[in-house]
């Protein structure tokens, strides 16, 4: 009697119907990581290119975005993500937040560097604001409890290499 455990799998025909099923299992497991990395650099590059054309797509190239997969946190899924070094502390995360009722919609945050250490994230909703935020600040934020500016986000883990 063969031993099921080590037996390889007999070959099968390219256009055969367990290719074919085989083929629609691989499709409905989704994009692999790699993909989504790939997929998220190419949406927050499309919409800074689109949405910032004076400012951001002057500044950011397509290929300094670093895309990540979606995770799961705390029982929560985090969509494909990609985030931009600007130097100084300062980073932009783009993602697409997906709801069943609006479908699928850009959200870049501009991740600013607290006088406490820490950060804090503000998102963004055009180039007015972008430019209203970076100015006065020259790319930090300063820290007031009173207000609730700095909200403690951690600091930002490396990506690629660069912090």
């Amino acid at each position: 009697m063969p031993d099921t455990a080590t037996t390889t799998a007999r070959p099968y025909a390219a256009d055969s119907p367990l290719a074919f099923l085989l083929e629609i299992a691989a499709d409905a497991c989704g994009p692999s990581e790699s993909e989504q990395r790939e997929d998220a650099e190419t949406a927050a590059a499309h919409h800074t290119y689109a949405a910032y054309p004076q400012t951001l797509a002057q500044a950011v190239e397509a290929a300094n975005w670093h895309g990540a997969p979606a995770t799961d946190s705390h029982g929560r899924r985090v969509e494909p993500s990609a985030v931009a070094w600007l130097d100084g502390g300062l980073w932009l995360h783009h993602t697409l937040r997906i709801t069943e009722h609006d479908g699928a919609a850009d959200v870049l945050t501009l991740v600013v560097p607290c006088t406490c250490g820490c950060y804090t994230d503000i998102t963004l909703d055009g180039e007015e604001m972008l430019l209203a935020e970076l100015a006065p600040t020259h790319g930090r934020s300063v820290h007031d409890d009173r207000a609730g500016d700095c909200r403690s986000v951690p600091a930002v883990p490396p990506v690629g290499g660069l912090r």
